[in-house]
């Protein structure tokens, strides 16, 4: 499967998760949203924030998602990969694998 089929199975998965834990989903949105209002980061460097976080964890679901938002809000594959520096640096060896599956996807869902 493509990056866009693998990212449409990750929100159909969510949608699901959220009918079977409807408390549990609603308050972790809650907690999304009062941080996208705080205003110190746009809603872009935010998202790379979590770009990296997910790189380092190695959650290509994750990075499919937050990559996808990126590329609504207008990243660059040059601030991507930026970002997979910084978390190599920070990852060292394991990250580089992540990295690499990481701008896989982004050129995926560009493409």
């Amino acid at each position: 499967m493509g990056a866009k089929a693998d990212l449409e199975r990750t929100k159909d998965r969510s949608r699901a998760l959220i009918q079977a834990v409807k408390p549990t989903m609603k308050a972790f949105g809650g907690v999304s949203a009062a941080v996208k209002a705080a205003e110190a980061l746009s809603n872009k460097e935010k998202e790379y924030i979590a770009l990296g976080i997910a790189v380092v964890q190695g959650c290509d679901d994750c990075v499919g998602y937050h990559a996808d938002l990126l590329q609504k809000l207008g990243g660059t594959r040059e601030e991507f990969c930026d970002v997979l520096a910084m978390s190599i640096q920070m990852g060292g060896g394991p990250v580089v694998m992540n990295a690499g599956r990481a701008l896989e996807i982004w050129d995926g869902l560009a493409g």
